[in-house]
């Protein structure tokens, strides 16, 4: 007796040898012919993923009924089902959770009384489905936007009709999944124009934050829907890191770093960053001050603190990866090394076979006290130009702590987030004179390429004032 899964399996084996043959010869046909390939390619995927949207619809079915011990899930190691489709089909947890939503829109349940068998939450698009008009991602198009809408099952239903027949191709050309999402967005909005709930209470139901994945560029994506009062919030804490001061009497005391003209006006320092990038840095600026603060919860019996993976020979030569928990894409040495810089490093020591023989902490973190006293020396960033507070600054050993740079007074200074991780690159050099920290910018700064006392505390400036006069 051949099995549903027999079947499928002599399927992709014919599929294979098919493709072993056209991968190679597409390279010598003609255009229409390609393109008649991929369409043909694009109809088999749309089929296959109606047959795992399906089988993913009897899990939800079934597990739905019995207890958590006994749900197919739990019985096979999975947390959820999401979990269950990635182990089995083998793609990325987002298209899990494609999955996951597909199902649950077209899964046909049984009414517990009658035993009838009930229709599917978008029965038409599950027609569309199996005969592999709509694949996967049109049908999640469609069931994302009437998602926890308010929209009745009558309405839903005839937006249900012609949105499948648009995936059908009926009323004109086939149309893809970003076409089908727009269509239902507009249903979405007819059927529910002025909406049942306030204004406050929808946004409180759709408000949210997502963190994907990193992708090719290096750059992991966030998406979000902010509540107004959060996202003034946000907004007012991001003003005070990146918005120079324009308002209120200059600080006291003599300037130690004149501006140099060249072409232009004089310019405290020279900033590149788009607005974009200013946002993204000063939101890192306040995440590490929240971290720091003490204030969140605890996670893992401790503060969230990130933990940064890194073999110690590759940390000392520079050479080869780190890695960020949670994180299967690697990072650079130099990311990690700036990491390091103001945090702790602890030298994990493993056996032959893996075992941890010894723990130890590098003495390297500065203290509270010290913490202190570099603040009233320095008062802020010491870069030129600028004005991130102390309390949002990282402190940086001028002489690194793997190079035998102490972890002393004298040897650190306030950066903030964005000036130290670009300290190596961006043309400004730092060092200490007699305990003094001295600042020398890029040739566009300062030609003449001096050395300057620097500090941003009032108190420094004032007493230096008074020694000078």
């Amino acid at each position: 007796m051949t099995t549903i899964a027999d079947a499928l399996t002599e399927l992709g084996d014919v599929l294979a040898r098919v493709a072993d043959g056209v991968v190679d010869g597409l390279r010598g046909a003609v255009d229409a012919e390609v393109l008649a390939a991929l369409a043909a390619a694009g109809r088999v995927r749309r089929l296959a993923e109606a047959v795992v949207v399906a089988a993913s619809a009897v899990i939800v079915e079934r597990d739905e009924a019995v207890p958590h011990a006994d749900r197919v899930t739990t019985r096979y190691g999975c947390r959820n089902l999401g979990e269950l489709v990635q182990r089995a089909t083998r793609v990325s947890g987002r298209t899990a959770g494609d999955v996951v939503t597909a199902a649950k829109a077209v899964r046909q349940s049984t009414a517990p009384s009658t035993g009838e068998m009930l229709p599917a939450e978008l029965p038409c698009m599950r027609d569309a489905l199996i005969a592999g008009d709509a694949g996967l991602d049109g049908l999640v198009a469609v069931a994302s936007v009437f998602r926890g809408s308010l929209v009745g099952r009558e309405g839903l239903l005839a937006a249900d009709v012609e949105l499948a027949a648009a995936a059908r191709g009926e009323a004109a050309s086939w149309v893809s999944a970003d076409e089908l999402r727009a269509m239902a967005q507009v249903w979405a909005t007819y059927l529910d124009p002025d909406g049942t709930e306030p204004v406050e209470a929808r946004a409180l139901r759709k408000r949210g934050l997502t963190i994907g994945r990193r992708g090719a560029d290096g750059l992991v994506p966030v998406r979000a829907g902010l509540l107004p009062e959060v996202a003034a919030q946000l907004q007012l804490c991001v003003e005070s890191v990146v918005s120079p001061r324009v308002d209120g009497a200059p600080l006291p005391g003599p300037c130690f770093t004149e501006p140099v003209q060249a072409d232009g006006p004089f310019e405290a320092a020279a900033d590149t960053r788009t607005a974009p990038q200013k946002r993204h840095d000063a939101l890192a600026v306040l995440l590490q001050a929240a971290a720091a603060s003490g204030d969140l919860p605890m996670l893992g019996g401790a503060a969230p603190t990130l933990v940064v993976q890194v073999r110690e020979q590759d940390l000392a030569t520079g050479l080869g990866y780190a890695q960020l928990p949670g994180d299967p894409e690697p990072i650079s040495i130099a990311a990690a090394r700036r990491v390091a810089c103001s945090g702790a490093v602890q030298r994990v020591v493993l056996g032959a076979g893996g075992r941890i023989t010894s723990i130890r902490t590098l003495e390297r973190v500065f203290t509270h006290h010290q913490r202190r006293a570099i603040t009233l020396r320095d008062g802020g960033c010491l870069i030129p130009g600028c004005d991130v507070p102390p309390q949002w600054c990282e402190i940086h050993h001028v002489q690194e702590h793997s190079r035998g740079g102490p972890t002393h007074t004298d040897n650190g200074v306030l950066l903030c987030w964005f000036h130290h991780r670009t300290i190596d690159t961006g043309g400004w050099q730092i060092r200490m004179i007699d305990g003094i920290p001295h600042v020398r910018g890029p040739s566009w700064w300062d030609a003449q390429a001096r050395w300057r006392p620097t500090t941003k505390s009032p108190t420094v400036r004032r007493e230096r004032m008074v020694l000078r006069t």
